[in-house]
């Protein structure tokens, strides 16, 4: 009887303790899952060579955690232990300790901290140190300059070989080839050279994440297969009845009409006033080509066309030349490929600028002189304004 009373309490006890094992687990598991004490978004910087339980400590002491003990434990229980990443990381607030696990053992891009821009124009090249703020999610500006031109900030060379810093090409519509490529051999953080320069046109523009010491060569590749991939779904989607033989075709026209307009309410109307040209046999006369055929693309020009210039017979003068030049004369955006692709339904055939930084559009060349002497009316008000 005695023995049958042991073990019956031993079994009473047993139960008890696993029930409290279980909620034990299940409070933790909850601790690790629920939102966590964060109040306030922070940057989490991760050190090259950390471990997980400095990293537990470093986040008690942020307040985005208030058990580093579990958060361990269910790291190492979702088998992470060894995918710690060195990086700056966003911490929203309520962050769960599960949630900081994905971010610090992702793929390892950061998402807050420093950020070093090269950005690249049409004729400017600029570096740019920005730091994101975490309670906005927003980047500021910390300093600005011209590579090769002036005093290098302090701020870029601090960040310039910092673990967590994050670099980035940004390359603007408009821009030729020759000018990216001219402006990524100013990005000392690269390597490599461009071996021979891509056709005109076929860069895409766009904002390019890069790690420090990356291929200039490698970079342009990228560029190359993402315009590619642009032009040819917009090529595949394309509307009927376009007087264009070849994507190349429809690619120069793009780059016109992104040199010509930079509203994007306007792209679809300017394409139209080309196309409409093309359809009835009429020159293209736009200055871009012109412009493009005296710098080949290295330069801006920086003053009017002289009236040699508009009646000189190159490839690329468009009021001379039938239809268009044989290659773009920049590298367009993919808005300005869909306007291309897509042009507004529209009569005009003329178009020039009202003096609001948009055009006025004419489909009769009377009508098309009025907005002309309005325009120059403006000019004049200017100038005498100067």
């Amino acid at each position: 009887m005695m023995w049958r009373n042991i073990a019956s309490n031993a079994l009473t006890l047993l139960i008890v303790a696993l029930v409290v094992l279980g909620g034990a687990i299940a409070w933790g598991q909850r601790q690790y899952t629920d939102p966590g004490p964060l109040a306030e978004a922070v940057c989490l910087k991760v050190e090259r060579g950390a471990n997980f339980t400095r990293l537990s400590e470093q986040l008690e002491g942020l307040g985005a955690i208030s058990h580093p003990s579990i958060f361990r434990m269910g790291v190492q229980y979702s088998g992470r232990t060894r995918d710690l990443k060195a990086g700056s990381f966003l911490l929203r607030p309520g962050v769960s300790m599960a949630e900081i696990t994905d971010i610090v053992t992702g793929g390892g891009a950061s998402t807050c901290g420093s950020e070093i821009v090269l950005r690249i124009g049409v004729g400017r090249v600029q570096l740019r140190v920005r730091e994101l703020d975490p309670a906005t999610e927003r980047f500021v500006t910390r300093a600005e300059f011209s590579p090769g031109e002036g005093e290098v900030p302090p701020d870029y060379r601090r960040l310039r070989d910092e673990p967590g810093t994050r670099y980035r090409i940004a390359m603007a519509e408009g821009a030729t080839v020759w000018q990216v490529v001219e402006g990524l051999r100013q990005a000392e953080f690269l390597s490599g050279e461009v071996e021979s320069l891509p056709m005109e046109g076929m860069l895409a523009p766009d904002s390019y994440e890069v790690t420090a010491g990356a291929d200039r060569g490698e970079l342009v590749a990228r560029m190359v297969a993402a315009q590619e991939a642009i032009l040819a779904e917009a090529w595949a989607n394309r509307a009927e009845g376009l007087p264009y033989e070849t994507p190349l075709e429809a690619l120069t026209m793009a780059s016109i009409v992104e040199k010509e307009t930079g509203l994007a309410e306007e792209r679809a109307l300017v394409a139209s006033v080309f196309v409409n040209r093309l359809r009835r046999g009429m020159p293209l006369q736009t200055d871009p080509t012109v412009i493009y055929g005296i710098t080949g693309g290295r330069s801006v020009l920086g003053r009017g066309l002289r009236q040699s210039e508009l009646r000189a017979e190159t490839p690329y003068n468009t009021y001379v030349i039938p239809g268009l030049p044989p290659t773009p004369i920049a590298n367009p955006g993919r808005a300005a490929i869909e306007a291309a692709l897509h042009p507004a339904d529209s009569e005009y055939l003329f178009f020039v600028a009202d003096g609001s930084g948009g055009h006025a559009f004419a489909t009769t060349l009377e009508e098309h002189n009025r907005n002309v002497a309005a325009w120059r009316a403006i000019e004049a008000e200017r100038e005498r304004g100067n």
